[in-house]
């Protein structure tokens, strides 16, 4: 009888599964290998072709800044929009701060459209000699604006949408401000009709209504400064008829 010999291959372990620390990191390997691949235009032509985008990311996006931009201009052109438009509250913040940046963005348009036709004339003159020379000014000009007509032509597209909302969000800010001061008038008026029915009572007012809550003390009190004689008249023979009305209200309501 003979003897089987035959022996079975060992079973290979189980591969390990893969976690989330193994999988990241083979992730990170391949990344790695990609970025050395794909490094961004290398070609002066794709090199200018991505400034382009930049530039449409500054005017369309929300990137209003560009990193050669100077930072402190900025501010100091954000801070020239709030000390003419004085905005009080969130919504007429947010107005100032887009309106502000909207200008920002459409004084960037003539510089962008002198880079545009200046780098397609130096692209042109290095292809054709003949638009080097100084009598052909006028013919490179005319060559490099319909090479780069689309270009132009979005820039200045975007030029218009730029004024239209500018325009757009002035008038807002204007009817939200008018609203408001129309009603800060008339609160400092009501506290200036219980000042002067108090002075005229000799009355001591304990608190002046809205001092604290609608305007400070000194808002109401360089309101004060600038009524005439004429208007503190007027407002105290409102007071005093407002004055001798509400008990007759008070009792018809009863």
């Amino acid at each position: 009888m003979s003897e089987n010999n035959d022996t079975t291959n060992p079973t290979p372990p189980p591969a390990a599964p893969e976690t989330a620390d193994t999988i990241s990191a083979a992730r990170l390997a391949a990344n790695r290998e990609n970025a050395k691949k794909s490094c961004g235009p290398v070609t002066p032509e794709g090199k200018a072709k991505s400034r382009l985008n930049a530039v449409k990311c500054g005017l369309t996006g929300n990137t209003v800044l560009f990193a050669n931009d100077d930072f402190l201009r900025y501010y100091t052109h954000i801070e020239s929009y709030e000390t003419q438009f004085q905005p009080v509250g969130p919504e007429e913040s947010a107005l100032v701060q887009s309106i502000a940046d909207t200008r920002w963005r459409l004084n960037r348009i003539p510089g962008l459209e002198l880079a545009i036709v200046a780098t397609g004339s130096l692209q042109v003159m290095e292809e054709n000699s003949f638009y080097a020379k100084p009598e052909a000014d006028m013919a490179l000009e005319i060559h490099v604006r319909r090479l780069h007509e689309k270009e132009l032509r979005n820039l200045h597209l975007q030029e218009n949408r730029l004024v239209r909302r500018r325009e757009r969000e002035t008038a807002e800010l204007q009817r939200l401000q008018s609203i408001r001061k129309a009603r800060e008038e008339e609160t400092l008026a009501e506290a200036a009709k219980a000042v002067l029915l108090a002075q005229h009572r000799k009355q001591p007012l304990s608190k002046i209504p809205g001092v604290g809550f609608d305007f400070s003390k000194d808002r109401f009190a360089a309101y004060m400064r600038r009524l005439t004689p004429a208007q503190q008249d007027k407002f105290l023979k409102e007071a005093l008829t407002e004055a001798v009305e509400m008990p007759q209200t008070k009792e018809a309501a009863a």
